[in-house]
């Protein structure tokens, strides 16, 4: 994989398993073009919906176990595509990490095999 074909990963520097996933797509020699810090910079509202096309929609990237998911009543709710984008730009805590990126795909949360198949 050449420089044009790396990735790019949305994380939290000091989550364990966005550590890991960086670290098992560096033992593969996977080029990491960049490294977005979710809580330093927040992601505009088209860079959500971007990511959630790109993972195969808002479900995909929306993360169900973050903490304000039940302290906000969500899991009572019938939330649509548009409230999950809406959640995730207002609360980063909402995207699943990382997100790992490359070219018009994408893949939300730490899986070694859905990343080896994403940089394959």
């Amino acid at each position: 994989m050449n420089e044009a074909e790396g990735v790019d990963v949305y994380w939290l520097p000091h989550c364990s398993t966005c550590q890991k996933a960086v670290e098992h797509l560096r033992s593969k020699g996977v080029v990491i073009r960049s490294l977005r810090d979710l809580k330093a910079q927040p992601l505009e509202h088209a860079e959500v919906e971007d990511l959630a096309r790109k993972a195969g929609g808002a479900d995909a990237l929306f993360s169900r176990r973050a903490m304000k998911y039940r302290k906000m009543g969500l899991h009572e709710q019938q939330l649509s595509e548009d409230d999950l984008l809406r959640h995730m730009t207002e609360e980063y805590t909402f995207i699943t990490r990382p997100v790992v990126v490359r070219g018009d795909r994408a893949t939300a949360g730490f899986s070694a095999k859905r990343l080896d198949d994403l940089v394959r």
